[in-house]
């Protein structure tokens, strides 16, 4: 766990002066920031927009950030942040490895309806028009899940709990796009349209049946690997 914290404060993208302006004009900043990065979409969103609704002058802005690109990534980056936080707070309060895979299942759907916008930025990001923002921030953003999910996995075979010839960074590497995909099922119309279809509306009537499901086709998958 103290590797997965590692990564909580490792990339910075603003410059000093944004950390020393008053709280109320940062968070102001980067909401209307967020809000513009989700509706509009990184090409199409403009920095001067975003420093008049703000209320700030493009100067300062420019003061606090190097480009249009480092604030995208400051945004990306506090999202980051958060989901750390909440990844830490299941590595450390899950019973086994199956219990944390439920967990973090259920926190995918969360973040995802309880922070929209970030999802649409993240799914914005993962496009090969960012891929070069998106390489930026693969060292610390992509370092998160595969931390905490390669080391229960290493555990859980060391407990005998899974089988003892499942590779962990495999199995994290599946699991994680399992997470992901369904992560991007509830803020964008094309996954949440794809995920009906595979569905049905009858399934995603009970989405906490859905993902029981989710989570037994992920243990049966590591207990009897091959």
């Amino acid at each position: 766990m103290t590797e997965l914290m590692a990564q909580k404060d490792k990339s910075k993208f603003h410059k000093d002066t944004f950390d020393k302006t008053s709280e109320e004009r940062r968070q102001n900043v980067l909401s209307i920031a967020l809000d513009e990065f989700a509706s509009k979409g990184y090409s199409a969103t403009s920095i001067n927009d975003i420093a008049k609704k703000s209320g700030v002058s493009i100067g300062a802005m420019y003061s606090y950030f190097a480009s249009k690109e480092d604030l995208f990534l400051t945004i990306v980056n506090e999202g980051r942040i958060f989901m750390v936080d909440i990844l830490t707070g299941i590595g450390e309060n899950s019973r086994d490895v199956f219990d944390c895979i439920e967990k973090m299942l259920i926190a995918s759907r969360t973040f995802a309806i309880q922070h929209e916008q970030l999802n649409q930025i993240y799914l914005d990001l993962t496009t090969q028009a960012l891929s070069p923002l998106a390489l930026r921030l693969s060292s610390t953003l992509e370092n998160v899940t595969p931390v905490l999910l390669s080391g229960i996995i290493e555990k859980a075979k060391a407990d005998g709990l899974v089988s003892e010839r499942v590779d962990a960074k495999i199995a994290s590497f599946c699991i994680d796009n399992i997470f992901m995909i369904y992560q991007f099922s509830f803020s964008s119309d094309y996954y949440k349209e794809r995920m009906r279809l595979y569905l049905g509306d009858e399934s995603l009537a009970d989405i906490l049946e859905v993902e029981a499901k989710i989570v037994q086709f992920i243990k049966r998958a590591i207990l009897n690997a091959v």
